[in-house]
């Protein structure tokens, strides 16, 4: 297997930026307006925006109070109806921004998920081919002494609506039940293939 100078297989590296350029793609397709949101999304998810936020409020508050201790008139005076406006506003905007950003991100997701599921049932029909060349190739050795009803049964793709069907009706697998080391020992001594004489 081939490795590039940093060490990592070749595949791995091609992985990891086929995964880069997807994101890369993504963001690049954002219009303006949608990064300008999606930069004020990032600035106010930081701590740093709570304290920004607590200490304009608190300046607020205290300019206003200070402002008719000294004698001047407060520009907004208890109970405070101009910052309760502006506070009522900037969390309109907030919910806004965020909900514009929440939708861009599952668009994306939803088009890894898509994506995961292809590659699933791609990689699940490569081993059904896989398993029936297997079964293929058993059937043509000379030792033939079983049939295998499972591999025969994995040979077969899986079909995917067959599979959103079981899923939608609320079926679902059997319990794993755990075995305890003394049984799994016994059960494995006892699916040894024998030795051929």
């Amino acid at each position: 297997m081939a490795a590039d100078p940093s060490g990592e297989p070749t595949h791995i590296e091609e992985t990891v930026r086929a995964i880069a350029d997807l994101q890369a793609e993504h963001y690049d397709s954002a219009t303006a307006p949608q990064r300008i949101v999606d930069r004020l999304t990032d600035l106010m998810g930081r701590p740093i925006f709570i304290v920004v936020l607590t200490v304009f409020v608190g300046g607020w508050i205290s300019l206003n109070l200070g402002a008719g201790w000294f004698g001047y008139r407060p520009v907004d005076p208890p109970p405070f109806a101009g910052l309760e406006i502006f506070c009522s506003l900037a969390s309109l905007f907030m919910v806004v921004f965020v909900l514009i950003t929440q939708r861009r991100e599952l668009q994306f997701v939803g088009r890894q998920a898509l994506l995961a599921l292809e590659m699933a049932l791609l990689n699940e029909q490569k081993a059904a081919k896989i398993i029936a060349l297997l079964e293929e190739f058993r059937r043509d050795s000379p030792i033939r002494d079983r049939a295998d009803a499972s591999a025969d049964a994995m040979a077969v793709p899986a079909d995917p609506k067959v599979v959103l069907d079981a899923i939608d009706s609320g079926r679902t697998a059997a319990p794993v039940r755990e075995v305890d080391p003394p049984e799994r020992t016994r059960r494995a001594a006892q699916s040894k293939p024998r030795e051929a004489c």
